[in-house]
């Protein structure tokens, strides 16, 4: 079997002109990279790309907001937020970023803004136990070392891409407005019709909720309007679901 010879590849000619005319423009292009960079590397951590305000990262907790209501917890899909029982007999929410995905379904659903995002998303631990956080550590900022005397920003012009540096630190917390808060309370809207289980009673965390024996033997829950947060528990709860919630 014969074997073909493969011919020589043999590269372009170019003449004195075309050769000067190439090398000034690699030279004009290195001198525009070096002042006008075009490169979407981001240059962390001496460089932090500029988050949205609506970053759905770090989650910090404010108690004097919190009605325990236990929404965040109901809501979360990976049972990441567990209630924790303050010394003040109130019910607290923590976070075990270890099962957490970030979906910010409690902030969404805390009707008191009691929790609120951060744009944090670097928080680094050295076991899967350390990322369970507790109310106290959800309460303060984490300690943060910053090294980055730059943000970056994605711009497009004319169909370019390009990073927009800028001079400065991206504040890494934004203040939201507040939901609007719609005083509610519960009620019973069919009292004939409660069995006395007295569940709603104890699942309420404020002592609203108390039951009394009328004349007859009839059991009634009562439900103080002063005490009642509105946080819904009871709502929840009610097996024959005649406890609704209303405007105060």
């Amino acid at each position: 079997m014969k074997m073909k010879r493969m011919k020589k590849v043999v590269g372009p000619e170019y003449n004195l002109s075309e050769k000067i005319k190439t090398n000034v423009y690699a030279v004009g292009v290195a001198m525009q990279e070096s002042v006008y960079p075009h490169t979407m590397t981001v240059f962390y951590p001496k460089e932090r790309k500029k988050m949205p305000d609506n970053y759905r990262g770090f989650i910090l907790f404010d108690p004097d907001k919190c009605i325990s209501c236990f929404n965040c917890s109901f809501v979360c899909p990976a049972n990441a937020i567990r209630m924790k029982e303050a010394p003040n007999k109130r019910y607290y929410p923590t976070v075990d970023y270890g099962r957490c995905i970030f979906c910010h379904f409690c902030i969404d659903s805390c009707s008191s803004g009691a929790l609120k995002a951060t744009k944090i998303h670097d928080v680094a631990y050295k076991d899967m136990d350390e990322m369970f956080t507790p109310t106290e550590e959800m309460i303060e900022l984490p300690e943060i070392t910053r090294e980055d005397k730059k943000y970056v920003e994605y711009e497009i012009e004319e169909d370019d891409l390009h990073l927009k540096r800028t001079k400065g630190e991206d504040y890494l917390f934004v203040e939201v407005p507040q939901p609007k808060e719609i005083p509610m309370v519960s009620t019973c809207i069919d009292p004939d019709s409660c069995i006395g289980c007295r569940v709603c009673a104890e699942v309420c965390e404020h002592s609203a909720i108390s039951a009394s024996v009328e004349d007859g033997g009839t059991l009634r829950m009562k439900i103080d309007t002063d005490e009642c947060t509105g946080c819904g528990l009871c709502v929840k709860e009610c097996s024959m679901q005649i406890l609704r919630l209303v405007k105060k």
